[in-house]
């Protein structure tokens, strides 16, 4: 019992006390009156604010224009017999929950004005239980201009959040089903023709087994290579599918432009923190499809890749002092660049090139953050 009361604690702070406070609050005013008659108007308007309060909550449509405006009328009754003020801040509330923007504005206006009315009215009047809790009446004016455009604009803010997080799911499925159409793609262009072609030289060596022994033996013989090569590719293509960290293929980088003589010269640290293995995995493939290219079409001696993680995102760049083969500025076909832009973009990724002494690939991913559940869901 007593977890699940600190639970609760840490979860709404003094928030439920404060409302608690605020309801019991209206009698003290009440039962200032100085007539019978005064008190029984009290607790009926009390009472009547409470169940009006609740079904305004469920109420959708015009219906809210309604219950809103007999509300701002309880309110006002309050705060002109009983000097009651706190109603507002009830209503305050309410209307910062209001989900269309022009119900909102236009309710939120009248509620202004008339409390404005009600507060100045009774200042007028000199009440004297009124002018007692003067601080406590600025708070709520305050209150009342300020509260429900706080509550408007978080509400507003979650739904957004929400819609990111559906939005991102459907990213994710779609990410998914493209990866598994790339997946069929490549094991029909790997296996099929060359099972296909396993199948009709194993049925031909069959036919010739008898008529020409030698023959069979080399269609048998191509068989087998064939069969070698289709294994072959098939290993690469999972290799590939599995995750690669940065920092993994940056060790193959440094084998592959040392065995090319080129210079490599590294900045920043490629141990990222907070990267799900899908992007980190496309980064490396990108690297390494930007390193192929400086060792095969550059010319370069000096190769420079540098990398920076910051709250914005990731920017990896891959410099050389060689030259560009396309044209400047431009994706160049059969470079592996419009693949690298396409895997990019499956993460909001983007991919520029800078021909400008030598040749840079500067590569930048967006941050992608999970949005933080809706508080009032916990509660």
């Amino acid at each position: 019992m007593i977890k699940k009361y600190m639970t609760f604690q840490k979860s709404n702070g003094i928030a439920p006390y404060i409302w608690t406070i605020l309801c019991i609050l209206p009698f003290y005013f009440i039962f200032q009156a100085p007539t019978t008659v005064q008190i029984v108007v009290g607790l009926l308007l009390t009472l009547s604010f409470f169940i009006l309060y609740r079904i305004a909550f469920i109420s959708k449509g015009w219906l809210v224009y309604v219950w809103t405006l007999i509300l701002i009328a309880i309110s006002i009754t309050a705060t002109s017999l009983f000097s009651y003020v706190y109603f507002a801040f009830f209503l305050a509330y309410f209307l910062g929950n209001i989900k269309d923007r022009i119900a909102f504005l236009t309710l939120y206006f009248i509620h202004l004005l008339s409390t404005s009315v009600s507060i100045n009215y009774s200042i007028v009047m000199q009440e004297k239980l009124f002018l007692q809790q003067l601080p406590f009446v600025i708070i709520v004016w305050i209150s009342v201009i300020l509260l429900p455009f706080s509550i408007h604009n978080k509400k507003e803010r979650d739904q957004l959040e929400e819609k990111l997080e559906d939005a991102n799911k459907r990213i994710g499925e779609l990410v998914k089903l493209e990866e598994r159409q790339r997946i069929a793609r490549d094991l029909h262009d790997t296996l099929g023709q060359k099972l296909s072609m396993i199948g009709l030289k194993s049925d031909l060596a069959r036919k010739l087994i008898t008529k020409d022994p030698e023959q069979a033996r080399n269609e048998l013989k191509e068989v087998q290579e064939t069969a070698r090569t289709a294994l072959s590719e098939v290993r690469k293509m999972v290799s590939s599918m599995r995750g690669i960290r940065l920092k993994e293929e940056l060790h193959r980088i440094k084998e592959i432009l040392n065995a090319a003589q080129i210079d490599l010269e590294i900045k920043g640290d490629f141990s990222l923190s907070n990267v799900s293995l899908f992007i980190e995995n496309i980064l490396s493939m990108c690297l390494k499809e930007a390193v192929n290219n400086v060792v095969k079409h550059s010319g370069a001696k000096n190769c420079c890749i540098s990398i920076n993680q910051s709250e914005n995102g990731i920017e990896l760049s891959i410099r050389d002092n060689g030259k560009f083969k396309g044209s400047d500025g431009h994706l160049a076909e059969g470079h592996g660049l419009i693949g690298m832009k396409e895997r990019l973009e499956f993460i909001n990724g983007s991919l520029d090139i800078e021909t400008s002494e030598g040749t840079a690939l500067n590569i930048k991913v967006p941050n992608v953050q999970k949005p933080r559940h809706n508080q009032e869901e916990t509660e």
